[in-house]
């Protein structure tokens, strides 16, 4: 048993995966969580040109239908932390695994027959399947990890996220592409395997997961369903810690958005790498943040959740975002030492936002008595991250070319106005102190 699991008066027994940070009760959940989003990200690197192929329709075209995506995966990203506060995230990543299922076989036979409504109508409904599976289960990790390992659980649980989508689940597309035909066919071949995958990966949280505090209802009891629902808005609203931190959390991974709109023309064009070198860098920034994950959450355990946030996430994010954009235009263009180590500038960056982990453990602190509606607003501004990446540069961008000036200059703009946040949100992780994070409060 672990030490989240035990009862008032019950000893203690630890095992190895409780003292590094998982929850031993939940061990198959993270697990589950890898395979499941391993599943998600077998498409990640083909979508958009298969659907271009699939279809006859233009990438623009393809593109309004990825957007409408992403505004399901930024509702059911809500969803998840206030549907688990009212039924217990036990039922909602059953939830969150069905729907992904059924709209998943609605896509592919949707693609099958070119209809462009169809297929953007199916792929809209498959978004809301993956946040309520995988971030109910991230609220699972609050309520049962002990408090002085909380930042480590969390940060346990971003590394089965990103190192199923997309780090393995490009894996699995390269080798399954071409073992199905290769073209379009071994593509469409790729996606139905990756039905098996989220399959394998639900069926192992689920029957593997047997701690019963995640089938009930965490919301204080005699709260309406409505108001439960609704408790993360109100919360964010009335609340100015839930609201600040929600803003940190947004402007977290904005930076990170952005760049990937900005650096592959630069990267593969105007500094002579080319693509393929382009797609290695990203391979080795993504992978970075991926082995320091749970390091820093470990850190924000040992050291303060709050003090890591602000000098490791957002100090140690904005000098590596200034790396990975200048280092690049320092070295000498198309040379393999100046990509290395561009490479490795970029790896900064990647590695610093680790550093934002936690706030996973942070927000749920701010608001207790309503740790789901915390999570709820801690995952909308997960998702959130990307339009506030994308909106940033096409402001910036915009107002820089009607200046006049050059594209190095409006780019470096961009990275500017990121490392702009970076100091909002220095300035709001300092109002975030939690009791449970104050000097002692985490070691007794």
């Amino acid at each position: 048993m672990s030490a989240a699991a035990s009862t008032p008066g019950t000893p203690v027994r630890e095992n190895f995966l409780d003292r590094i940070g998982i929850p031993s009760v939940l061990k198959w959940g993270f697990l589950g969580v890898l395979v499941f989003m391993t599943g998600l990200g077998v498409e990640s690197n083909f979508l958009t040109p298969h659907l271009v192929n699939m279809l006859g329709s233009t990438e623009a075209t393809v593109a309004v239908v990825i957007g409408f995506y992403s505004v399901a995966v930024l509702i059911a990203s809500y969803l998840s932390g206030a549907l688990s506060d009212l039924w217990g995230p036990r039922r909602v990543m059953l939830l969150g695994f069905l729907i992904w299922v059924v709209f998943e076989v609605a896509f592919l036979l949707a693609i099958q027959t070119g209809s462009l409504w169809l297929t953007g109508i199916s792929y809209f409904l498959r978004g809301f399947g993956f946040p309520l599976f995988s971030f109910s289960f991230l609220v699972w990790i609050n309520i049962t990890t002990p408090v002085e390992r909380n930042g480590t659980a969390v940060g346990w649980f971003y590394v089965m996220f990103t190192g199923g989508l997309p780090t393995l689940g490009s894996l699995v597309a390269i080798g399954a592409i071409p073992a199905f035909g290769g073209g379009t066919a071994g593509e469409t071949g790729a996606m139905w395997l990756s039905i098996a995958l989220v399959v394998a990966g639900f069926c192992i949280a689920w029957f593997g997961v047997k701690a019963e505090n995640g089938n009930s209802r965490i919301a204080p009891a005699g709260e309406s369903a409505g108001r439960v629902i609704s408790s993360g808005l109100r919360l964010t609203f009335t609340n100015r810690k839930v609201l600040q931190g929600f803003l940190v959390r947004l402007i977290n991974t904005a930076p990170e958005f952005g760049m990937f709109i900005i650096l592959p023309a630069v990267i593969s064009t105007t500094l002579e790498w080319g693509l393929a070198r382009w797609l290695t860098m990203t391979v080795c920034v993504y992978a970075g943040n991926i082995l320091f994950n749970a390091m820093f959450g470990a850190i924000g355990d040992r050291f303060g959740w709050r003090k890591t946030v602000q000098w490791c996430g957002i100090v140690g994010s904005a000098l590596g975002l200034l790396l990975w954009w200048y280092v690049p235009h320092w070295v000498e263009p198309g040379s393999t030492w100046g990509f290395v180590v561009s490479t490795i500038a970029g790896m900064v960056f990647g590695i610093m936002l680790a550093g934002f982990v936690p706030m996973g453990a942070i927000m749920p602190a701010l608001v207790p008595e309503h740790k789901g509606a915390a999570m709820a607003m801690y995952t909308t501004a997960a998702g959130g991250a990307y339009f506030l990446g994308s909106a940033v540069v096409a402001v910036v961008l915009n107002i820089c070319n009607a200046l006049g000036m050059s594209s190095f200059a409006a780019n470096s703009a961009v990275v500017w106005t990121f490392v702009a946040l970076y100091a909002c949100a220095f300035v709001m992780v300092d109002h975030l102190r939690v009791p449970q994070d104050e000097k002692g409060a985490r070691h007794h």
